[in-house]
């Protein structure tokens, strides 16, 4: 090593769902063996580090979370470096590197990341490493991992220059004749440390390798010739040496207690504000049955709560795993008999990994089942760290030699195409890989938190008081070779099952008087949305465009506005638009009452389009919303450019939202005669003044 202690960097994280967390957790980890020290910090704990003083390199991962912002956790730390009073060279002494994590299904990809990283330089930080955005449409690891591998040698060198920079600012001024020879020694030292760097890195990186080719000959000659699967693996990955994550050190224990007691409600686990347990008092199926996607509208009774929206705002659900999943996953645990034993997490004595603590969406006392219920993400597709966990859980070599294959380097198109792009959940490894049998502290060590599910509201409480409504498709991911079975998704499974009732009321659900089936209630939290708001100005004109589900948010629009209509008679008010799109018309045409608004007024024009009705038209009709926006083009331009109105986007197709966007730009170009760079940039202004307005999702 260039120098006999280790060497300390600052890493901070900022994260919302976890995933920058678990990095930064992981570059800790292999800090140590590269002879470096990470001091580790989440964004939020400013009393426990300080960048104004900080001479250290410092490292930094961050996500991005809702359209473009930074998570929750970094909100503090942004605000703060955003102060306009700043100086540029507040940071000058700063060096650092950063790493985004985004999903580029949204158009402000990475923002969090950039957001930080654009300040910090303004501020006259500077790079000691080049910043990574990573991609979790196509896997964050295709750059966290390359990127986490560049990241020693490029933390050593700081650290070498820096050790330069000390030396000499130590040594007095002689003459010319005096300092150049130890000058040049100088360099040669800094150049031969830096080889010897690179030489140690080399050393660290083949010690992850694994020098056995042939793990096991039978199970590797038997997969040869065929094609490879979740299970099976073919030349030259069966055959090679494998690259694979360093090991994490356990850092949780499990202790079971007796079976009595009461679980905490589950609202208690989120932190994002108040949360309130309200009854369904609706459930219609908006499509007909062979629609080949099923809609719902919801309807919840928020009079006794004081929950407060405002159209195009969101809210979130609290939703539990699939009971049966549940089951299925204590059954091959072999802890059926143990589910409703109460159980203490707590942080493992002796741990090696620096600053473990009991995960915080875990209660300090439960029973087993409530943790797999309400508290542990099931679902949730394995990160190569949790496939390296499982290596050590797995008897049969054959197997084991395969999850070492997934979670190396050598496995990653393997990984992608089995694991992340089948939607490969810790169920469906269990099942395929029988002989690993993890313990329990395993997975809440490396299971996700249970995120709450997000939905757009579709009602106006101006218009219906007491009264929030939302749609959804319900979520189908069909069985393929990887997960033979098909499932629901997690949260629209359930919400289906729970009002399965007030679908199909029968005399089993009825009271004796025929009066309505029994209420269910679901738990609900605010996510306000403070861009996506109809304009305060009511004589703006403004544009929607919502296919599929995504009209769901303008229906609390105009929903809002015959409202203000109504009770504002001299209110002058502007033009509304509506671009919808479905498959058929007879099938999936959501909201065939938007003629009702389109009567009386408070939407002036409703343009629909349908993508798999054939026509008989000699023209051939639009299929598709950007291509309806085409033929508005200078209606499109006049509400933009010269009666200064919104355009707003929602829908759960990026292809849509990206489609109407290149409609909107050659709309731009053509209409102000300029070329497509031009117009880019006046969308680009355009979203800036938060007159051009997305929601989004995949």
């Amino acid at each position: 090593m260039c120098c006999d202690l280790k060497r300390r960097f600052l890493l901070l994280y900022a994260t919302q769902k976890g995933q920058a967390k678990a990095i930064a957790e992981e570059i800790q980890q292999q800090a140590s063996a590269h002879g470096l020290e990470a001091d580790v910090h989440c964004l939020s704990e400013m009393d426990k580090y300080n960048l104004e003083t900080e001479k250290d390199p410092v490292v930094i991962v961050i996500s991005t979370t809702g359209t473009g912002d930074p998570p929750d956790t970094a909100r503090k730390f942004v605000k703060k470096i955003q102060d306009t009073t700043l100086p540029p060279d507040h940071f000058a002494h700063l060096r650092y590197g950063l790493l985004g994590l985004g999903d580029s299904e949204y158009t402000f990809f990475c923002n969090g990341g950039k957001t930080v990283d654009r300040r910090l330089q303004e501020l006259g930080a500077q790079h000691f490493y080049d910043t990574g955005l990573a991609d979790d449409c196509v896997g964050l690891e295709l750059v966290v991992d390359p990127w986490i591998d560049g990241l020693w040698l490029a933390l050593k060198e700081a650290f070498l220059l820096q050790k330069e920079k000390d030396m000499s600012s130590d040594v007095n001024a002689v003459s010319s004749s005096l300092s150049t020879a130890p000058h040049v020694v100088n360099e040669l030292n800094l150049s031969s440390e830096v080889q010897n760097l690179k030489l140690e890195d080399e050393a660290v990186r083949s010690s992850d390798v694994l020098t056995e080719k042939l793990v096991d000959i039978s199970f590797v000659a038997s997969t040869r010739g065929t094609e490879p699967s979740l299970v099976h693996s073919v030349p030259p990955v069966s055959q090679s040496a494998l690259n694979i994550p360093t090991l994490p050190p356990e850092c949780i224990e499990v202790e079971f207690q007796d079976n009595h007691g009461e679980n905490p409600h589950p609202s208690s686990l989120i932190s994002e504000g108040a949360a309130f347990e309200v009854p369904v008092t609706k459930a219609v199926q908006l499509t007909r049955e062979d629609a080949i996607k099923t809609a719902l509208l919801l309807e919840l009774d928020i009079a006794d709560t004081v929950f407060d929206y405002q159209p195009g705002d969101a809210f979130c659900v609290i939703c539990p795993n699939n009971v049966n999943e549940v089951e299925e996953l204590l059954h091959i645990l072999g802890l059926s008999e143990k589910a409703e034993c109460f159980v203490c997490v707590k942080v493992k004595q002796g741990t090696k990994k620096k600053g473990a603590t009991r995960p915080q969406h875990i209660p300090e006392r439960s029973t087993l089942k409530f943790i797999l219920t309400w508290c542990l993400e099931i679902r949730a597709i394995p990160k190569k760290a949790f496939l390296r966990a499982l290596v050590e859980c797995t008897s049969n070599v054959g197997e084991k030699r395969r999850l070492q294959e997934l979670c190396s380097k050598q496995g990653a198109s393997d990984y992608m195409r089995f694991i992340r792009d089948s939607n490969v959940c810790l169920l469906d490894l269990l099942h395929a890989f029988p002989s690993c049998k993890p313990s329990l502290n395993l997975l809440i060590e490396h299971l996700p938190k249970l995120q709450a599910r997000s939905y757009s509201v579709s009602s106006s409480s101006l218009y219906q008081p007491g009264k929030l409504c939302f749609v959804f498709n319900i979520v189908e991911f069909p069985a393929c070779p990887a997960r033979p079975v098909s499932r629901k998704g997690v949260c629209t499974g359930w919400l289906t099952e729970l009002v399965a009732p007030l679908l199909h009321p029968s005399k089993n659900t009825l009271d004796t008087k025929g009066g309505s089936p029994s209420t269910e209630k679901i738990t609900i939290f605010a996510r306000p949305n403070n861009t996506f708001r109809l304009p305060e100005d009511p004589s703006v004109p403004f544009m929607m465009v919502g296919p599929g589900t995504g009209i769901s948010p303008f229906i609390g629009f105009l929903q809002h506005r015959q409202k203000l209509r109504e009770e504002h008679t001299d209110w002058k008010f502007g033009e509304t638009w509506l671009f919808f799109g479905c498959r058929h018309q007879d099938r999936d045409y959501l909201f065939k009452q938007l003629r009702c608004f389109l009567e009386n007024g408070t939407l002036t024009h409703l343009k629909v389009c349908f993508s798999r009705d054939s026509s008989t038209a000699e023209v051939a009709q639009p299929k598709y919303v950007q291509d309806v926006i085409r033929l508005y083009a200078k209606e499109v331009a006049l509400v933009l450019l010269k009666q200064r109105g919104y355009f707003y986007v929602c829908g759960d197709e990026k292809h849509m939202a990206d489609g109407v966007s290149d409609a909107v730009v050659d709309i731009l170009s053509m209409e102000v005669e300029s070329d497509k760079l031009e117009a880019m940039k006046i969308l680009a202004m355009l979203r800036e003044a938060k007159r051009y307005l997305q929601d989004v999702w995949s």
